[in-house]
């Protein structure tokens, strides 16, 4: 192997039981890119390897056998070629002290086989590969998600689609974080729909990059729980004729009724890629919301630009039609203004007069009343700041500090919104396990008192948030 070296970077510190740098073992190797793929390969074989790191500049490449059969030997590489021209897309690197079941998001969301671990210089301690996740509590989601990945038909992709909740409701019992459990069941979720896409346009012959499919809503978000719905839209290429768009929304019903038969609940108000009003041209898309931007006030434009704000690409290429304009609301007051106001709209409360007078003082919607301004919150501060980031905790991250969201409260909301999601699924599970309809209704007596009180506290950090919201909307530093 001349002209390369092996690279061996000493291990720092100690990680935390929990966290990926718990599941490294051994030294990491490290290949320069200039190595050929042959030494590669033989290294991987003498050391008993299934992957390594490779070195492309301040950032990592990874080279699998899985690679090299399908990158190199069936295409008929070179094996002189140097790896660092045969790995694929650059590998995100993680700290070790990354929860394991956020590497296991990152790796279901992005389709990964290795993820490289780093300590807090940058240094690479290791690597760990999906095989080593599978120890962990959420690991076997990566065999679940692999199974319906190479589903070769509808009903075998309903099969492995109706083990989610199963899957979803046993996490719970673990105790695994809310967070966690919500993130791994929307990325599940959505490989449902992408296999069902697949399967559907491989039979007709559909044009991948003449449509882009948008997971709406709590999957977007990575919000999900047991009672979550699928909402989705697309955007199809401008070029495409009417009756080829047709054919798209038929067979974008269909795959909606393949995710449906396997379980995942379908938006009952009709947000799905189906529907026209859901799915457009790009430039129909950009032309709505330069509208609703335009006129706030008509045809429910801000609720349709909230729903957009949250959307996710999860199949096909292209852009949606609507990067550029949904990029300008920040510079326009009257409209920010709106989307702040329906931010508010839904107070964050116990119990409403109604409730009282209809007898259901008892029972509390913890979505409607609790979750939803919260992520509503989350959506504005976000947007406020700049941020692009889709999941509610992120966003209110990501406004920490701004004018808008203090750094301490900005804490105590993702706090609060990690312990209603808590009490959310446990709610839902116990539900669940029993065969009743799983909903976010809650009968307050079926609470703990501790978990009473943590949502009566949830709700009053909320209603501050907004109270104090409501009164900086008169003089937000905006500009039309």
């Amino acid at each position: 192997m001349t002209g390369s070296k092996l690279t061996v970077p000493h291990r720092v510190g100690e990680t935390p039981t929990g966290a990926i740098g718990a599941l490294i073992s051994g030294e990491p190797l490290m290949v320069p890119a200039s190595m050929s793929v042959r030494d590669a390969a033989t290294v991987m074989t003498e050391r008993g390897f299934a992957a390594l790191v490779v070195a492309l500049g301040e950032e990592f490449g990874v080279l699998t056998d899985v690679g090299i059969r399908v990158d190199v030997v069936v295409t008929g590489v070179d094996p002189r070629t140097p790896v660092g021209e045969v790995v694929g897309p650059r590998v995100p690197a993680v700290p070790a002290e990354t929860p394991v079941a956020a590497v296991l998001a990152l790796v279901l969301e992005n389709d990964l086989t290795c993820v490289p671990v780093v300590d807090g210089a940058g240094t690479l301690l290791g690597a760990v590969t999906a095989a080593d996740l599978l120890s962990a509590p959420a690991g076997p989601s990566l065999t679940l998600r692999r199974q319906i990945d190479v589903a070769t038909t509808a009903s075998a992709l309903q099969h492995h689609a109706q083990r989610i909740p199963f899957f979803v409701a046993d996490l719970v019992r673990r105790g695994q974080a809310a967070h966690e459990v919500s993130a791994i069941a929307s990325l599940l979720s959505d490989a449902v729909v992408r296999r069902a896409l697949d399967l559907v346009s491989d039979r007709d012959g559909l044009d991948r990059s003449a449509i882009r499919w948008l997971s709406l809503g709590s999957n977007a978000r990575r919000d999900a729980v047991l009672s979550s719905d699928v909402d989705s839209a697309v955007a199809f290429a401008d070029d495409v004729s009417d009756a080829d768009i047709a054919r798209f929304r038929q067979a974008c019903a269909e795959v909606i009724g393949i995710a449906g038969g396997g379980g995942l609940a379908i938006d009952r108000n009709g947000v799905v890629a189906s529907k026209p009003w859901f799915s457009r041209r790009r430039g129909e898309w950009h032309e709505a919301a330069q509208t609703w931007m335009d006129s706030p006030l008509r045809d429910e434009a801000i609720v349709y630009t909230s729903l957009l704000l949250d959307s996710r690409p999860i199949w096909g290429s292209g852009g949606t039609g609507m990067e550029m304009v949904l990029d300008g609301l920040r510079t326009r007051r009257s409209t920010m203004g709106l989307l702040l106001a329906e931010a508010l709209t839904t107070k964050a409360r116990l119990r409403t007069m109604r409730d009282v007078l209809s007898g259901k003082g008892g029972t509390f919607d913890i979505k409607e009343y609790a979750l939803a301004p919260l992520t509503d919150i989350a959506r504005w501060v976000a947007l406020f700041v700049g941020s692009d980031e889709r999941d509610t905790r992120s966003r209110l991250r990501a406004a920490a500090g701004s004018v808008v969201l203090p750094g301490d409260q900005a804490s105590t909301l993702i706090e609060v919104f990690e312990v209603l999601q808590r009490v959310r699924l446990n709610y839902q599970v116990a539900q669940f396990d029993q065969g009743d309809k799983v909903t976010d209704l809650l009968e307050m007596k079926r609470l703990s008192p501790l978990e009473r009180s943590l949502v009566a506290q949830a709700v009053r950090e909320i209603a501050g948030t907004q109270r104090r919201l409501d009164n900086l909307g008169q003089n937000l530093p905006l500009v039309d």
